[in-house]
């Protein structure tokens, strides 16, 4: 096996080994940076039914509370507000969701499905979670869930959702008596859940991570032409004529051209300590023949 192809060996093995390294962490990175993107948009989301609800509740209820003795008005209730800021948002953005779930809602659309039942009960069995992150895969690609507790700290909820005798007969007669009462205060009746595709952050962590690869493997290619030209000039070729020199000269031609090599590197000096040693084996065969 010759130098060049040693060489050439070694190269692709150490090649190989970045390269599959590289891959794995660059590829763990980006996706990381991938669900970070998602997780921060889930996040203002969050943020921004947290402030629609405020804003009912601080701003709006108190404007509607007379009329709430004549009929009841859904504008009132900080959920609502929520869920029709999420309604306008969804015309642009239709993958994007926001629900309200609870296991006794009383609203039957705001009951929570398994997996949103498990997202309560998680808080439940651990109330000083605050928040909770799931990645499920969907017909429609991998979504992120962003989840934080309903828990019930202020008393004027259980005005309505305390016992169903003692609510507002114009909230029982619109919603009836049979479902979302009997809350407790401190109680987690449920979970906010913001809902945030992730196939077009995956999808450009994964355009950047074959860009990447590529030109890593193009680089790479480039280096390896580049080391074999220099490998050849510098190495392979200049030991290569002193190599033929050596063998003329072991075979008795005493007549071979002097080879010198300009420089101060290792080379050189290989090649003119061959070229005293080759000037001074035909010098003891002269005088051998005289």
């Amino acid at each position: 096996m010759g130098l060049r192809m040693k060489f050439n060996l070694v190269m692709l093995l150490a090649f190989l080994i970045g390269f599959g390294l590289t891959a794995y962490l660059s590829d763990n990175l980006l996706k990381q940076n991938a669900r970070e993107e998602v997780l921060q948009s889930a996040g203002i989301m969050m943020e921004s039914a947290l402030s629609a609800r405020t804003y009912t509740a601080e701003q709006i209820k108190p404007l509607l509370t007379l009329q709430m003795k004549r009929a009841f008005r859904p504008e009132t209730i900080s959920a609502y507000a929520a869920r029709k800021t999420f309604t306008a948002l969804r015309v642009k953005y239709p993958e994007y969701t926001y629900k309200e779930s609870a296991l006794n809602p009383t609203n039957p659309n705001n009951r929570a499905t398994d997996w949103e039942a498990d997202i309560v009960h998680e808080f439940r069995n651990n109330p000083d979670r605050n928040e909770l992150v799931v990645e499920r895969e969907t017909p429609t690609g991998r979504m992120l869930n962003l989840a934080r507790p309903l828990k019930i700290n202020d008393e004027g909820c259980l005005s309505c959702h305390g016992k169903a005798e003692e609510a507002p007969k114009t909230f029982t007669d619109l919603y009836g008596v049979n479902n979302g009462f009997g809350w407790k205060m401190q109680e987690i009746v449920g979970a906010q859940i913001v809902t945030v595709p992730m196939a077009v952050p995956l999808a450009r962590a994964q355009k950047a991570f074959n860009t990447f690869m590529l030109l890593m493997g193009g680089v790479f290619l480039l280096l390896l032409i580049l080391l074999n030209t220099l490998l050849h000039f510098v190495v392979i070729q200049p030991v290569a004529q002193i190599a033929n020199m050596a063998n003329e000269v072991s075979l008795g031609q005493l007549g071979v051209p002097g080879y010198v090599r300009s420089g101060k590197d290792e080379i050189s000096s290989l090649s003119q300590s061959f070229n005293r040693m080759r000037l001074s084996l035909e010098n003891a065969m002269r005088m051998l023949d005289e």
